[in-house]
């Protein structure tokens, strides 16, 4: 799957290898994805042959080929590190050597518009590039050192409290998801996806009502309860990216994805993550202001 929006869409396994992902719109060059095809529909979500297996057996548990240079769970946890590690690395040294300031916050969002031009191109690429996921998760990790300073300049230990919170939503998601209480279907993720879709545009026209100060105090995204709420409801969207996420790397190693492909699970995971601490960031400091 090619997503054209790095957040929304998860970025999923790329279209030259074969190996199926979350899109059920069409595709530039392509039909959209049914049930064949599909990896949540009924059955074999290989049924029309998978790609990277040498035998099928009807009925048989799907198990990655014996061949080497297929994705592992090592490799999605080495490349998941790297990319995290320097996204931490960049926020330290952005914290460390940028002290609050009109400059500090300009390099900020400077940052930001990097990080999100380099998304944008690694999402229409068809195969991961290294460097431009690593060169994301740096801006992203720039912008990040920023806005936790000035947080926490205001709110003290507010950036701590987001990552203690992000490190809480991410494990009860991932525990959630192995105990089988949530089971990514085709449905699931459509839903999941309209209301992402939904909620960003929302978001998109409050944001130009508060530039043309329609809305006063940020409207929907004001530092009081309805704030919280709009918070609250970016945490779940994000937990629910994380399932997409696990889903494609679960499917990833049990299909025999190319281990270049970890480049793009990490990548997913980075993202949504960073979208869940920016979040919990905003949402530590508004029960904050109201103690």
């Amino acid at each position: 799957m090619r997503s054209s929006n790095p957040v929304f869409s998860r970025r999923g396994f790329s279209r030259d290898n074969g190996y199926a992902g979350f899109n059920t719109a069409p595709q530039a060059g392509g039909a959209a994805v049914g049930t064949q095809g599909n990896p949540y529909a009924q059955g074999n979500p290989y049924a029309a042959g998978n790609p990277y297996a040498q035998q099928t057996q009807y009925g048989a548990p799907p198990q990655a080929p014996a061949t080497t240079g297929r994705m592992t769970m090592d490799d999605v946890v080495m490349r998941s590190a790297m990319t995290l590690g320097t996204v931490a690395v960049g926020a330290i040294l952005a914290w460390a050597l940028l002290p609050v300031s009109s400059t500090s916050y300009g390099l900020a969002i400077g940052s930001a518009l990097v990080a999100f031009v380099l998304a944008m191109v690694q999402s229409f690429k068809r195969t991961a590039s290294p460097a431009l996921i690593l060169g994301y998760a740096a801006f992203e990790g720039v912008f990040l050192g920023v806005i936790s300073e000035m947080y926490n300049a205001q709110w003290n230990g507010a950036p701590f409290q987001a990552v203690l919170g992000t490190m809480a939503v991410s494990g009860a998601t991932l525990l959630i998801y192995k105990a089988g209480w949530i089971r990514v279907t085709a449905r699931y993720a459509r839903i999941g996806l309209a209301i992402a879709v939904a909620f960003l545009v929302v978001m998109a026209v409050n944001l130009l009502l508060v530039a043309f100060g329609v809305a006063e105090d940020g409207g929907l995204r004001s530092m009081g309860p309805l704030g919280a709420i709009v918070g609250i409801i970016a945490i779940l969207l994000g937990a629910f990216f994380l399932t997409l996420d696990f889903k494609q790397i679960e499917d990833g190693i049990a299909y025999g994805a190319p281990r270049e492909e970890a480049w793009l699970a990490a990548f997913g995971l980075t993202m949504t993550l960073v979208w869940i601490y920016v979040e919990m960031l905003r949402l530590v400091a508004i029960f904050s202001n109201n103690d």
